[in-house]
């Protein structure tokens, strides 16, 4: 799913914050790797879309970064780290993933 439309991009932030989490709490991810992961997942986003995102993640301390220093050719990257304030959000949106999920999937189609 492309980025363009304005309302799905204002939701999908929401998507891609949650899978950045989820992802950062398994271990450190850096921005190409999330990028190609989100691709996978059918989310085509730019860098542009993501590095600001990420930032973002940073400044509300959810994330830390780390450089990455680089072996032969390659550049220093900035590696991304769950805080335990991060974790913490995680727990949360997981709970609320869960709740949206019952509601939405599981009661769809069942009269209120």
């Amino acid at each position: 799913m492309r980025e363009g439309n304005p309302l799905a991009r204002e939701i999908l932030l929401a998507f891609w914050k949650v899978h950045i989490l989820h992802h950062a709490a398994a271990g450190p991810v850096y921005g190409q790797w999330v990028l190609d992961e989100l691709r996978r997942h059918g989310y085509h986003l730019s860098p542009g879309t993501l590095y600001p995102l990420l930032k973002r993640m940073e400044a509300h301390r959810w994330l830390q970064a780390m450089e990455k220093s680089g072996t032969g050719k390659s550049h220093a990257r900035q590696e991304y780290r769950l805080t335990p304030a991060g974790r913490q959000v995680l727990k949360q949106l997981r709970a609320l993933v869960a709740e949206l999920h019952h509601e939405v999937v599981e009661e769809h189609g069942h009269a209120h």
